[in-house]
C-alpha cells in the first residue's frame, strides 16, 4: 500500500501562485509515475501533470507554461508549482502514484482562485 498526503492548497487571487506538495509513504519501492489530477464542481476529473521515475513530464494543454511538476525521490515527494493562476484552475487537486499498474490516490486539496 502507498499512502499519499497532499498539502499547499488554499485561496489565491488570479495571477497568483501556489505550490502543492504530495508526500508518499508506505510501500513506496518501485513507484513509477506520479502526478496530479483535478476535479472542478460538475466536471470530470482531469489529468493536470505527470512525472515518471526517470523525470519525464507531461502536462495538460491548459496548464502548459504555467504549471511545473517536479519530484524529489529522496523525500518521496512530488510538487506542483502553479503560476499565473486563473479562476478556471479552481478545483480539488489530487495526487496519484502508479505502482505495479495500481493507482493510489491522496485525499485531495482545494485550490480556489478568486478575487
Amino acid at each position: 500500500q502507498v499512502q499519499l498526503v497532499e498539502s499547499g492548497g488554499g485561496l489565491v487571487q488570479p495571477g497568483g501562485s501556489l505550490r502543492l506538495s504530495c508526500a508518499a509513504s508506505g510501500s513506496i519501492f518501485s513507484i513509477n509515475a506520479m502526478g496530479w489530477y483535478r476535479q472542478a464542481p460538475g466536471k470530470e476529473r482531469e489529468l493536470v501533470a505527470v512525472i515518471t521515475s526517470g523525470g519525464s513530464t507531461n502536462y495538460a494543454d491548459s496548464v502548459k507554461g504555467r504549471f511545473t511538476i517536479s519530484r524529489d525521490n529522496a523525500k518521496n515527494t512530488v510538487y506542483l508549482q502553479m503560476n499565473s493562476l486563473k479562476p478556471e484552475d479552481t478545483a480539488v487537486y489530487y495526487c496519484v502514484a502508479d505502482k505495479a499498474d495500481t493507482d493510489y490516490w491522496g485525499q485531495g486539496t482545494q485550490v480556489t482562485v478568486s478575487s
